[in-house]
This record gives C-alpha cells, structure tokens and sequence, in this order.
C-alpha cells in the first residue's frame, strides 16, 4: 500500500525534494506509509531516505535531513492518510441504530478505528483489527488506546455485538498490557444483560490488567424510541441502578486500599438514576473518563464553587436564562442557587428541556436538539440571553444532531444565545455575564 500527496506545504521537506500533488509516498526509511500513523512515526527521524512515485509512474528515492520535529510537510486527502474503518459489530445497544431517518448521513457512519482511537479519543471495539496491527501499535508504543468491552465473557461478548469474533479478540487486551499500553475501557451496561455477576467478572478480569487498564468507565444504555425490531432491552430502575454504583463502589473501594486508584466509575448519570449524591472531588482520579459523561458534574461543581469563593458579593442586576437535559436540571438549579446567596438581584431560570426527538428515556444534555430547544423555550422568560452545554452541538460547534444552528435558535428565540464547555468558571462568568 501507499498514500496519494494532496499537497506539498511551501518550503518544507517534502517541498525542497520536489514532491508534488498526485505523487505517491511509497516508504520512509524502508518502511511503507499506509496511513497517517505510519506517517507520523516514520517522519519524525532527523535522517530519511524517501522513496515516491511521480505522476509518471517513475520511482525516485530522495535523501533529507530535518530537525526531529520539523513536518516533512505532505498532506493527503483524508487526515487519516486512508479510508476510515467501519464498525463490523451489531450491539444490541448501538445508539446509531436507533437514530431516526432522515438525520445528516455522518451520524449514521459507525467507525471503529484504531488510528481515531489515538488521535483523537474514539472507543473501539477490537473486533476489525488485526494481528498486524496490533504488533504495530506495541511497537510505535500508541497509547492510551480507548476500548469498548462491555463485558469479559466471551460468549456474552458475542452475544451483546452479534459478532463472532467478539469474544477472541479479548486476547489482545493482555498482550496490549503485556507490552505496557494504556488503556481506557468502557462497559456500556444493560439491565439482565451484563450487570450484577458479570459486571463483577468485568471487574475483577480488567482489574487484572492494571495498571495498564487505566480506568474503566461503567455507563447505562441509552434508549431512544427508535427501537422497533431491535433487541429488547430496558432502562434501568433505580432500584438496579444503586445496585450498580453500590456494586462500583464496593469493588473500587477495595481496589484502592491496594493501589491508590478506584480504577472502576459509574457514569454521572448512574449517580443521578440511582438518587444517589455526587461523590466528592477526589473520587474520579485523574478525570479520565470525561467524554463518557464520568465525573463530569463533579469537576463543574468543583470549578463553580472554586470560582463562587472568589467573587465578592453584589447587587447588580442580572436575567439569564439556562437550558440543559432533565438529568442536569436539579443539579443546575442548585448552583445557581449557591450564586444567587452572592449575586442578590440574580434571575437566572434554568429550563429542562424534555427530549421530544429521541424520547423521554433520553435524558442527558449531549443529545438535546435545536428543534425541542426552540419549541420548549419559545414564549418563555429567558431573560437577556440564553446558555446552553456545548455538548449539545457536534463537535465542530456548529449544528445541533437535528442541524439546526446556533444563529436559528438566536432568530427563533429572539435573544442571544452561548454554548458553555463543561467548565465551571466559565458558567459562573457566563451566568453573570464576565467574560
């Protein structure tokens, strides 16, 4: 295999060896360039020896000298230097097969690649790759890798992703370990599925493979209403779902009297299922596990009240207005109560915004639309201007899942309206209105 150049940055490497578009990056130093992790750790020597094929079909090897961390400067069609990988699995619980029709056609592209796991944070599942690949990341020493387990058994694992090579490619956690990368995992658990004993299993089995497996997040299964002709399954009651953080606790409580680290959390929204208080600061460790919704309420508590210590009290008057999921609103409320014993003539209305598009079972803000926003704000009291979790938007911060924009909501509400990362100085800013 090979990379097409897309194009030669000016005056780089690549540049002064007369490199152009449409040739093709055939090695570095004798070893070829799939894709952009090849790219990356191949490049980065100060001495390459690099072979290319011109447009002509003619093959041309070129010497250079470049400081260790100079850019050879080539740029390729796609970031990964190479198609994305699709997912091969089917999961009971995949969130993408309950989405609705209709919905931009990127949301419905199942990745499940390796290459986005170490560039840029994305969990797979180990299933679509190979032995050669696996030699690749212990040797180039990629880490952290991100992984989807869901459970430790295999039949059950092959069972829950409809893949046959599910349960197999558990072997490969122990030889990544073996060859010290870091790993994070997550179980995304369902009720009778792969809770109670098996999550104990689940535990005790990654746990073995500390302190590789850097942490562990246990999350609940989303449901939308979308799940006509898929695998039945059911929300958690409260009941299971203290069951669960009890069970977390119990196993992460005894962990860390022997290591230091509870290595094992619950989502925030396990916390909030189960009616259970937030655990305090120091339980979520080093963070790890933020993109999967663990710690998250607790790392903005802690940044609120560390911003609310330093603000000296005032009688300005300030109307604002909140919207966040059902999940967050209490949590919300009770910040906002907190300023408001600073800031005396504070009206900030916080708003639940029910999740019509998805359905009620969906309670987190990360999946709150523009549609709903618009249609459950409008008419309302909202103050000088709107906030709302950035979680809310893709990444590129610029529609919401349904593509409605920022500005649309702007126009429909008739206010100014701010998206806030999850960060607590700056919603206590926002809600004040510093910047």
């Amino acid at each position: 295999m090979s990379v097409v150049i897309s194009a030669v940055q000016p005056k780089s490497c690549a540049d002064k060896i007369n490199l152009k578009a449409g040739d093709v990056l055939l090695t570095i130093n004798g070893q070829e360039i799939n894709d952009v992790l090849d790219y990356q750790f191949y490049a980065t020597d100060r001495k390459l020896i690099v072979a290319y094929r011109d447009q002509n079909g003619k093959t041309h090897l070129a010497k250079v000298k470049k400081g260790e961390y100079d850019d050879f400067g080539v740029e390729c069609a796609t970031y990964l230097m190479d198609k994305q990988r699709s997912c091969r699995n089917k999961c009971v619980f995949c969130f993408i097969d309950q989405l609705p029709k209709g919905l931009r056609e990127s949301l419905y592209f199942k990745d499940d690649d390796t290459r986005l796991s170490f560039l840029f944070g994305n969990y797979i599942t180990l299933t679509n790759i190979s032995q050669h690949e696996i030699d690749r990341i212990i040797k180039m020493k990629i880490s952290p890798v991100n992984i989807s387990v869901h459970t430790t058994n295999p039949e059950l694992r092959v069972k829950m992703m409809n893949n046959k090579h599910a349960g197999e490619a558990l072997g490969y956690l122990k030889q990544l370990a073996d060859a010290g990368i870091a790993m994070n995992c997550q179980l995304v658990l369902c009720p009778g599925l792969n809770d109670g004993a098996e999550l104990v299993r689940s535990m005790k089995d990654l746990s073995a493979l500390y302190p590789a497996v850097q942490s562990v997040a246990c999350v609940p299964v989303g449901l939308t209403k979308y799940r006509s002709g898929l695998y039945e399954l059911r929300p958690f009651t409260t009941d299971e779902a203290k069951a669960v953080v009890d069970q977390i606790n119990q196993f992460g409580d005894l962990f860390e009297k022997q290591h230091g680290t509870r290595l094992f959390y619950p989502a925030d929204e396990f916390f909030l299922k189960a009616k259970e208080p937030l655990p305090e600061y120091s339980y979520f460790g080093e963070y790890n596990q933020l993109e999967n919704g663990v710690g998250m309420m607790t790392l903005l508590q802690h940044e609120f009240f560390s911003a609310l210590e330093g603000l000296e009290e005032s009688d300005q008057s300030v109307s604002v207005s909140i919207a966040t999921g059902v999940a967050a609103y209490t949590f919300i409320c009770g910040l906002v109560d907190e300023l408001q014993k600073k800031w005396h003539n504070l009206v900030c209305r916080v708003y639940a915004i029910k999740n019509e598009f998805f359905g009620e079972n969906i309670t987190v803000s990360g999946l709150v639309t523009g549609s709903d926003l618009i249609a459950q704000l409008k008419g309302k009291e909202l103050g000088d201007r709107l906030l709302f979790p950035s979680a809310m938007l893709r990444k590129e911060q610029d529609m919401f899942l349904d593509d409605v924009t920022p500005q649309t909501v702007e126009l429909e509400l008739g206010l100014p309206v701010y998206h806030l990362p999850n960060d607590g100085y700056e919603l206590l800013h926002a809600i004040i209105g510093r910047e």
